[in-house]
C-alpha cells in the first residue's frame, strides 16, 4: 500500500467523523493487512500502542490535567486576575492587559489553551463587559491569550512533543518561557492601541480597581499569594533539579489540592471524586490518541515517510529561511484542521529530519511547532479556543474569529521573530 493511499483513507476517515483515534487505528494496521510482507502487522501495532505509553515522561500529562482541574474549580484564575488589576487596571488598556497576563499565568498552571480559556474567561469575560467593552472583543482577548496555555511551561505539547522527539522536556518548559512572554506582550500592545482608539468606560474602571484598593495591597496579595507562588513552585522544582517535570507535576496536584482545600477553601473533600471524574473524562480520550499516533508514526517510519517528505522539501525549496517559511505554512494548516496531540505526534517525527538537516536546534523547533499549532487555537474550522469562548458567551464562533484577526496578526508576527531569531527561544538553555 503507497504512503498516499494511506493519508488519503486517514484523510477520508476524518472526514466522516470517524474519532481521530480510529481513524489511526485503521490506517496503521491496513498496510500489513494488504501486504503481508510488510513488517508492521497488526500483532506489531498493537505491541507499538502498548510500549507507545509505557513512559514515565507521559504520566506528567494526567496530573498536569488532574492540577489544573483542581485549580480551575477552586477560583485560582480570579486571584491571579485581582492582583494583576490591582497594579494595572488604572493604566489605558490596564483591564484587559491584566487579562492577558492572568491568561500567561494560568496557563503555567494548567498547560491547556482551552481549560485557560474556559477558567479565566468565565470569570474575566462579564468584568470586561460590567465595564463597557465590546463583548465580542473580550471573548476574543481571552480566546486568542488562553494560546499562551499551551506555550508558557509547563505545557502538555511540549511533553507530547519531546516523546515524539527524543528531546529532553525540561529544556523546552526553559525555551518556552521568553517566547510565552514575548507572546502576551504583543498581544497587549495590539490592546493599547485598540482602547486607545475605541476609548474606555474610565467611571466604571475606576471603580472596579478602587474597590480592589479599598481592601488593600496586603490582603489582595495575601488572597492570590498561593495563586502566583504555583508556576513558581512547579517549574522551580524543575529548573533546581529537585524533581523531574513528572514528579514536579503530582507536586503541582498536592499543591493545588492543599491550597483549594485549606487556603481558598473553595473546594470541598466531597468534591474530588467528581474532580476525579472529571479528569479521567478530560484524559482518556487523549490517551486514546496517544496509543493510536505512536503505532501510526512507527508505521510511517517504517514506511520511510519522514525520508520521503524530507527528501522532497530539501530537494524542492533552496534556502533555510524559504524552508522555514514552507514549514510554518504547513503547520498552520494542520493546525486549522488537527488537534495539538495528535498533530505534534503524528508531524513531529516526519519534519524533524528536514529541520535538523538545515540546521534548527530540535528544541526551537519544538517551540515554532507549538506556536504554530496554538496559532490553530483560535482559527477556523477546528479553533477550540474559539468554541469555549462562544460557549461562555452566545456569541457565534466566526464573529469572535473575525475581531480576533488583529490579535492573530500579532500572534504570527512573534511567531516569524521566535521563528528566525533562534536565541528568542534559546537565550535561557
Amino acid at each position: 500500500m503507497s504512503i498516499m493511499t494511506v493519508m488519503i483513507l486517514f484523510v477520508v476517515c476524518l472526514f466522516i467523523a470517524i474519532p481521530v483515534s480510529i481513524s489511526l487505528g485503521i490506517v496503521s494496521v491496513l498496510p500489513g493487512i494488504f501486504d503481508s510482507s510488510f513488517t508492521a502487522s497488526a500483532t506489531y501495532v498493537i505491541r507499538s500502542m502498548v510500549s507507545g505509553i509505557d513512559s514515565f515522561p507521559l504520566l506528567a500529562i494526567p496530573m498536569f490535567v488532574l492540577s489544573g482541574i483542581i485549580m480551575a474549580r477552586g477560583g485560582v484564575s480570579k486571584k491571579l486576575f485581582d492582583v494583576f488589576a490591582y497594579f494595572i487596571g488604572k493604566r489605558r488598556a490596564g483591564i484587559p492587559c491584566a487579562v492577558i497576563i492572568t491568561c500567561l499565568f494560568y496557563g503555567a498552571i494548567s498547560g491547556s489553551a482551552p481549560a485557560t480559556v474556559a477558567a479565566v474567561g468565565s470569570m474575566t469575560i462579564p468584568i470586561l463587559i460590567n465595564l463597557g467593552y465590546d463583548k465580542v472583543f473580550s471573548a476574543a482577548i481571552v480566546a486568542v491569550a488562553g494560546g499562551l496555555g499551551v506555550i508558557i511551561p509547563p505545557s502538555i505539547p511540549y511533553i507530547l512533543f519531546a516523546m515524539a522527539s527524543g528531546e529532553s522536556v525540561s529544556d523546552l518548559f526553559i525555551a518556552g518561557i521568553i517566547p510565552g512572554v514575548l507572546i502576551a506582550f504583543l498581544l497587549m500592545v495590539y490592546t493599547y492601541y485598540y482602547c486607545t482608539k475605541h476609548g474606555e468606560d474610565k467611571e466604571k474602571i475606576n471603580m472596579e480597581v478602587d474597590a480592589l484598593h479599598e481592601k488593600g495591597l496586603v490582603k489582595v496579595l495575601r488572597e492570590s499569594v498561593w495563586a502566583l507562588l504555583t508556576p513558581v513552585i512547579i517549574l522551580g522544582c524543575i529548573y533546581g533539579g529537585i524533581a523531574s517535570p513528572t514528579e514536579a507535576a503530582v507536586i503541582s496536584v498536592f499543591y493545588a489540592l492543599i491550597v483549594c482545600i485549606f487556603i481558598y477553601r473553595t473546594i470541598r473533600l466531597k468534591d474530588i471524586y467528581n474532580i476525579l471524574v472529571e479528569a479521567c473524562r478530560t484524559f482518556a480520550p487523549l490517551l486514546f490518541i496517544l496509543v493510536a499516533s505512536t503505532a501510526f508514526s512507527r508505521v510511517l517510519t517504517l514506511m520511510q515517510v519522514p525520508q520521503t517528505i524530507s527528501t522532497w522539501i530539501l530537494t524542492t525549496f533552496t534556502g533555510k529561511v524559504v524552508i522555514l517559511l514552507v514549514i510554518n505554512l504547513f503547520l498552520l494548516l494542520v493546525g486549522m484542521v488537527m488537534d495539538t496531540s495528535p498533530a505534534i505526534l503524528i508531524v513531529a517525527p516526519i519534519l524533524m529530519p528536514i529541520v535538523t538537516g538545515i540546521g534548527v536546534n530540535p528544541v526551537h523547533f519544538g517551540i515554532i511547532m507549538v506556536i504554530n499549532l496554538a496559532i490553530g487555537f483560535v482559527t477556523p474550522p477546528i479553533g477550540v479556543n474559539l468554541f469555549v469562548a462562544s460557549s461562555l458567551t452566545d456569541i457565534p464562533v466566526m464573529q469572535i474569529a473575525k475581531k480576533a484577526l488583529p490579535l492573530i496578526l500579532f500572534f504570527f508576527i512573534a511567531l516569524l521573530l521566535i521563528t528566525f531569531i533562534p536565541q528568542v527561544s534559546m537565550a535561557l538553555l
